[in-house]
């Protein structure tokens, strides 16, 4: 049985058993959408970490972690789209209207679990995060695969097909690579 949780700072130690000493992919650290690039460039690994470690310890819910058993097997990134600094100043993601909308931004899944249907599992968690916190809109922006699977590092913000069985629908393509789509909370 799979169950989710926010992460909170009780669970900081799951977080970091779950990304490992690398922090997922090349030190991410899951702080890629919320710092500069030069920035994330600058602090990859140890000092992306900190960051995360600090926005944790501060009391702001960053995203939740999904359990199997006691073990966290997986991650998402669900906050309110204010939390994201370089997707407000993406040009190719930017708001797409004036709605107050909750933002996934990306997933992280542990080797023996993915294919497993962890993904679609972080989705309903994510759902039901947002529900809880009052959120109205949520918002993704998975990846269009070009040729055949994406490889798991240029997956990492979801692909299209799993949130359309969830219930998002499309709202902008602003490039061949990128869809957005939301998942309206109140329908």
């Amino acid at each position: 049985m799979n169950a989710w949780h926010p992460l909170t700072a009780d669970r900081w130690e799951d977080f970091t058993r779950l990304f490992g000493t690398r922090g997922a992919y090349g030190g991410c650290w899951c702080m890629w959408w919320r710092i500069t690039r030069a920035q994330f460039n600058r602090d990859a690994g140890d000092r992306n970490r900190a960051a995360m470690h600090e926005i944790v310890q501060a009391g702001v819910t960053p995203g939740i972690l999904l359990y199997e058993a006691a073990a966290p097997i997986g991650w998402c990134s669900v906050a309110p789209r204010r939390q994201f600094g370089a997707l407000n100043r993406s040009p190719i993601l930017k708001p797409v209207d004036d709605l107050e909308v909750w933002s996934l931004v990306c997933f992280y899944v542990g080797r023996d679990h993915r294919g497993s249907g962890t993904m679609e599992k972080l989705i309903r968690g994510a759902i039901d995060h947002v529900r809880q916190n009052g959120g109205a809109v949520l918002e993704a922006y998975p990846t269009v695969p070009r040729r055949g699977e994406l490889p798991p590092v240029s997956s990492f913000m979801g692909i299209p097909s799993v949130f359309e069985r969830l219930g998002f629908v499309e709202v902008a393509r602003p490039s061949e690579a990128r869809v957005i789509m939301r998942y309206y909370l109140d329908r």
